[in-house]
């Protein structure tokens, strides 16, 4: 959530960069925030000063009634009664008001950082960084949804019969796979410094206003509504609120948190190849990597973790590319997004495979996350990175390794944690 201050120090820069991001009534919606501000603030001052002369008035009346004058200390008590009458009404409306001062930033996204381009959609997001050449695959090259039912291995039928579609059931060599890839992806993230969590996969409304999720995701996660409880879309969120309404320390930071967990995304995909089989799903397996840092490191540490992730990539093969993307695709929360995609040799398409993002004061602010600095405390800036996704990740890897003869070839770096070579 953006912070009024800001806000109000930088109007101009506020609305220029909800404009970036295409946010309707941008102005407007600045203008709302600070003149909702402004009587937030004459409010309490009325508040501050009718509750000091009420408190002057009840030092005095004891005063009068040891004088023994009474008739005045009467007066004194009605004056007193109709200021605690104010107050009292002054009470509520402050709290009105900030309630829907409240209610309007939180609908605010974050203001992206100087460097994210301009642009409306994923056309517009500017490729930095390219690694690896293309497969080159046998003529009778198949997509991995074809790959998938060949080997037996996955069974997007059986999980629409138990679910629905977008779940399906790993099999055999594919669960082995996905156990090996959760695996190898987790044992990297401890040798790169972070500390492993495995947390819960639902959470409660807090947890979802905390990071972001809501209200702007609202409708778009699965909602288990008897408990009003939500199932994750992202790891992101239930490691991150581990931090909220905390104070960290000097020695308790950095903080470099990494957890494997499924993740549920209740958006319905189009029709077409692009999100047939594992391109899409309801259901999916991630690591999810999450740093909290000091403001002036976290863009030092949003580049150490666009390294780890690329790190993840070159040593399973596979070709891939960063972008860097402009306002109109950037989320809700983030300040500055990299995505990473993968090459998908059957497809002949680019997959995204992980999204690398610094959010600086934004979900820290709804956190309420602090350090102590000189005996304040100031905000932490919160990070977080798929290290991987693995959907696409196999997809990739069963199209790009597939041999004539229709086996796959497993990555080398994959064969100690899965125990075999060929699928």
């Amino acid at each position: 959530m953006l912070q009024v201050p800001f806000i109000r120090e930088n109007r101009e820069l506020t609305v220029a960069g909800l404009q970036k991001k295409y946010f309707k009534a941008a102005a407007e919606t600045v203008d709302q925030v600070l003149s909702l501000d402004d009587a937030r603030r004459r409010i309490q001052l009325d508040l501050d000063n009718t509750l000091a002369a009420a408190n002057e008035l009840s030092k005095q009346i004891g005063n009068l009634m040891r004088e023994g004058k009474k008739a005045e200390a009467e007066v004194s008590k009605a004056e007193t009664a109709a200021l605690k009458e104010r107050s009292k009404a002054l009470g509520e409306e402050l709290s009105k008001v900030e309630n829907e001062l409240f209610e309007v930033l939180v609908l605010l996204p974050n203001v992206p950082h100087t460097s994210v381009p301009e642009g409306r959609t994923p056309d517009d997001n500017l490729t930095i960084f390219e690694h690896g050449s293309l497969p080159e695959l046998p003529e009778n090259a198949l997509a991995h949804w074809d790959i998938i039912k060949n080997l037996d291995i996955i069974d997007f039928e059986l999980g629409n019969k138990i679910t629905g579609a977008g779940f399906p059931v790993y099999k055999g060599k594919g669960a082995r796979m996905q156990r090996a890839l959760i695996n190898f992806f987790l044992d990297e993230a401890i040798a790169a410094g972070y500390y492993e969590i495995q947390p819960p996969i639902l959470i409660n409304r807090n947890s979802g206003y905390g990071t972001g999720q809501l209200p702007d995701k609202d409708g778009q996660m699965y909602h288990a509504t008897e408990d009003d409880l939500f199932l994750i879309p992202t790891a992101e969120v239930p490691i991150t609120n581990m931090y909220r309404d905390v104070i960290l320390t000097d020695d308790q930071l950095p903080v470099r948190n990494a957890g494997h967990t499924p993740c549920f995304r209740r958006e319905a995909g189009s029709w077409g190849a692009h999100v047939r089989g594992l391109n899409r799903l309801h259901q999916f397996d991630k690591i999810e990597i999450v740093q909290i840092r000091k403001p002036e490191e976290s863009y030092i540490a949003l580049e150490e973790m666009v390294e780890h992730v690329k790190s993840l990539l070159e040593k399973l093969e596979l070709p891939y590319r960063i972008l860097h993307l402009c306002g109109g695709d950037i989320s809700f929360a983030s300040a500055l997004t990299y995505d990473f995609e993968v090459y998908s040799g059957a497809q002949k398409r680019w997959l995204e495979c992980s999204s690398v993002s610094n959010f600086e004061t934004f979900q820290s602010n709804r956190l309420k996350l602090r350090y102590k600095v000189g005996g304040k405390t100031q905000l932490l800036h919160t990070l977080n990175g798929s290290a991987l996704a693995l959907p696409r990740i196999l997809a990739a890897i069963l199209e790009n390794n597939q041999t004539p003869d229709g086996r796959v070839q497993v990555p080398a770096v994959l064969v100690p944690y899965c125990g075999f070579e060929v699928i």
